[in-house]
């Protein structure tokens, strides 16, 4: 399993970000949760948004909530962070990561709770400047 996160970039506050996470190793098509985190400097890693194919649910972080969309393109084995209305606290480096298994109605506090995740990107960094 292998994924591989692009798309981070330096930017202005307001300004927008499309993340991207190629996956190879295992197809889009099975079970599985797959989340985007981030870690700020000095802080704990947190979720920022998952989806989980068993019920089809997308979560986000209170934090991103009407700024962030998280999508997936099958024919790519691509999953995507669409960030809008970048702001200087969302700097941090940002990773993707899978959870294997069907999951269904496991709650937004599971769904983006770092620890159960099993294999991660090597992450992205984003910087958002005033």
């Amino acid at each position: 399993v292998q994924l591989v996160e692009s798309g981070g970039a330096s930017v202005q506050a307001g300004e927008s970000l499309r993340l991207s996470c190629r996956a190879s190793g295992f197809s889009l098509d099975d079970n599985y949760a797959i989340g985007w985190f981030r870690q700020a400097p000095g802080k704990e890693r947190e979720g920022v948004s998952s989806f989980t194919t068993g019920d089809g649910r997308k979560y986000y972080a209170d934090s991103v909530k009407g700024r962030a969309t998280i999508s997936i393109d099958d024919a790519e084995n691509t999953v995507f962070l669409q960030m809008n209305n970048l702001k200087p606290e969302d700097t941090a480096m940002y990773y993707c990561a899978v959870l294997f298994g069907t999951h269904i109605a496991i709650g937004k506090r599971t769904a983006l709770d770092a620890g159960q995740y099993n294999y991660w990107g090597q992450g992205t960094q984003v910087t958002v400047s005033r």
